[in-house]
């Protein structure tokens, strides 16, 4: 069993998750996701909005969390954020604010693939539960690459089930499918 935490990204930590992020749809999705779009994201640009989301969230309940392995030395190995669901959690056709206030949405929950099945996942999945009741979320949402097995299997160990929303994601005019799931955070494992 691998010894990690989970903790509070700070501004700090902006790089890692950016390179986690970029390492993990290189490896992950790249039979997903085209190899032209994945080669030109710019690691820089993207270290500067998570720096940004870290240290301007828009709202105190936005939050991002970073899981740390810990061995001789200790590694940042992956990430999540999420927040209140807004615009970008909805489905087409929904209406603004359909969601509710009480809604939280993951926006980004990864692991590096060379860190994975070691619980890292699960920790920051759980410490994203306890942050989400103390800020009286009732039910969280997170939207799924229909194609990713590996992340629906995970979120559905968990008691995460498809709510029925669908769409797909213009990636350089390739559409590729996603479904919403959710689980009520009273029903949630910790």
């Amino acid at each position: 069993m691998a010894l990690g935490y989970v903790r509070p990204a700070g501004s700090q930590d902006a790089g890692d998750i950016a390179r986690i992020q970029l390492t993990t749809w290189r490896v992950a999705y790249r039979r997903l996701l085209p190899k032209q779009v994945l080669d030109s994201v710019d690691v820089t640009w993207l270290t500067e909005r998570w720096r940004e989301s870290i240290e301007a969230p828009p709202t105190p309940r936005h939050r991002v969390l970073v899981a740390v392995e810990q061995a001789e030395q200790s590694y940042l190995v992956g990430f999540a954020a999420a927040g209140p669901a807004d615009e970008q959690a909805l489905a087409p056709g929904e209406e603004p604010g359909a969601l509710g206030p009480d809604v939280a949405a993951v926006t980004d929950l990864l692991v590096e693939p060379r860190w994975g099945r070691r619980g890292h996942g699960s920790r920051l999945l759980s410490a994203a539960v306890d942050l989400w009741r103390e800020d009286m979320f009732g039910t969280a949402i997170a939207w799924a690459y229909d194609a990713d097995a590996a992340t629906r299997k995970f979120l559905g160990s968990a008691g995460w089930e498809p709510d029925g929303a669908s769409r797909a994601l213009d990636v350089d005019d390739l559409l590729i499918p996603q479904l919403r799931l959710h689980v009520s955070l009273a029903d949630a494992p910790l």
